[in-house]
Parts: C-alpha cells; structure tokens; sequence
C-alpha cells in the first residue's frame, strides 16, 4: 500500500492539472492555469472528485477545482479527468484551512461540499467545513452572490450547518432534509452520485442538502 501511494504521489508531481501547494498562484487561476475568463468552481475535500468530474461534463462553460490534501485521493480524480479529456478541470492539494493563501477575495464563484467528515465530538466542531470558522474564510472567497452548496448524510451534521449558517447570517436557499423523499429532479442533487453517496443510499439513510450564499 505504502509503495502504491508513493507511485500516485510521484506521478500527480507529473499532471500538469495537479498543483501541490503552488506559489504565485493567488489571483491568477483563470490567467495562469485555466486560461480563460470563466466562473471557478471548488469541490472541497474532494475525494475522488465526484461532483468536480460531473459538473465540469455538464458545464464546459465553467472552470472546475478539486481541493484535498490527500494525494492518493486526488490521483483518482484527475486521472479520470485526464482520461475524460476534460480541459476545464484541475486539482489543488493543499489544506483547506489554508484557502486565503491560493486564492483572491472574490476569485470563486461557487463551492460544493459533499460527505465532509462529519467530525462528531464537540471539541473537533472547529475542524467541521461548515463551521463558523470555515464559513468565515469562504465569504472572503466567493463572490457577493456565489453559492455554497453542502451535502451529508449525517443529521448532527447537517443541523450544526444549518445552525452555523444562520449564525453567520447566510441566506438559505434550499434546506432539504430527505432529498430523494422529496421529489426533486434538480440533475445537480440526484444524478451525481459519489461512492459514499451510493452506500448510504444502499444503507437506507436519508440524504440532506443545504445551499446557502451571503448575499
């Protein structure tokens, strides 16, 4: 396993859509690394990428960012985007907590957050990514009208977001506490699925969704 990783540490060194805590970069997204004017996108903690993967087939028009620390996890997705052809996808490793130092004010037009680790003792609530904390340093990221969309199958979870959202005095758009019970046919919320996803569904869990934006 040890050897594996070092094997997809070694080759993301080599993906051109892979950046490792990249200098310079602040600012500069659509100039230097998309080289386009388009809307940016993040996945945070993005695993293998699910949502960055589907939404960049889906909107070409926009540009699309996975964010993790995990290099292996990041192997997984851009390979597949890689082998997808998709040229409005790329990869960031670096520790979310650390955003402000890769990118603007205003520089992101969206964020989405699926399956986060719900982190569940009270005195890890800090590190959960819809804290107060976290939702403080993506104000300073998105646009005035930019969207976080937070998805989870943990109801804790989901009430302490929805708790933080309101503390920090976002709007929210959407609060679905059974997204498949509800009938809802929005492609973005039931035809993206990621591998945790799929195994709560299998499990019988309930799906919950909230999109909110500070203005």
């Amino acid at each position: 396993m040890a050897k594996n990783k070092l094997k997809k540490f070694a080759e993301i060194a080599e993906m051109d859509t892979v950046l490792e805590f990249p200098e310079n970069i602040k600012g500069n997204w659509n100039k230097t690394f998309f080289k386009n004017d388009n809307p940016i996108v993040l996945e945070l903690a993005c695993g293998a990428a699910a949502y960055t993967i589907a939404l960049a087939k889906m909107h070409p028009e926009k540009n699309f960012l996975g964010v993790d620390i995990k290099g292996n996890r990041i192997w997984n997705g851009a390979k597949e985007a890689i082998e997808q052809g998709l040229d409005n996808v790329g990869f960031l490793r670096i520790h979310i907590e650390n955003l402000l130092e890769y990118f603007n004010t205003g520089e992101v037009d969206e964020i989405w957050i699926t399956f986060p680790d719900p982190q569940p003792r009270k005195s890890k609530a800090k590190k959960r990514l819809s804290s107060p904390r976290f939702l403080k340093l993506y104000k300073e990221l998105l646009k005035s009208n930019g969207y976080i969309n937070f998805k989870t199958d943990d109801l804790p979870l989901f009430d302490f977001s929805v708790e933080s959202a309101q503390e920090e005095n976002l709007i929210i758009h959407q609060e679905l506490r059974d997204i498949y019970a509800t009938g809802v046919t929005d492609p973005y919320l039931v035809d993206i699925q990621t591998k945790y996803e799929k195994m709560h569904i299998a499990d019988g869990r309930k799906i919950y969704f909230l999109k909110t934006s500070f203005e």
